[in-house]
């Protein structure tokens, strides 16, 4: 086998755009970890993602705990009405607005009359 020519001044078109460059600046496009057999411009070049080597190394993420101590009030936790100020228990405006104390997050209202009027 023989020996390659110098690229001093040799010319190549990028795979991607179709462009001419010299060859000396065309880079091999890696995909997946393997040359793909492209030859890119730098503007073209797109770098290997490493979303696409999942699975390649292991990965260790346990979720469980050894020996767990839950809470044992949970019950009770959850029967708590989490209100919010203006609508529900320990209301701070039931005095200016005559707000009734709610054990609960249901609403009560009453409606009197309304007249439209269109001209």
């Amino acid at each position: 086998m023989g020996d390659y020519a110098s690229d001093k001044y040799a010319l190549g078109i990028c795979d991607r755009s179709g462009l001419t460059f010299k060859l000396k600046d065309l880079h091999n496009q890696i995909i997946d970890g393997k040359n793909s057999g492209l030859k890119v411009s730098a503007a073209m070049l797109d770098p290997d993602q490493p979303q696409l080597w999942l699975g390649r190394f292991p990965v260790k993420d346990p979720e469980a705990l050894r020996g767990p101590r839950p809470e044992t009030n949970l019950k009770e936790q959850r029967d708590i009405v989490w209100n919010w100020a203006p609508v529900g228990d320990n209301n701070s405006l039931e005095g200016q607005y005559g707000f009734a104390t709610q054990t609960s997050m249901q609403a009560t209202g009453e409606l009197g009359t309304v007249t439209v009027v269109t001209t």
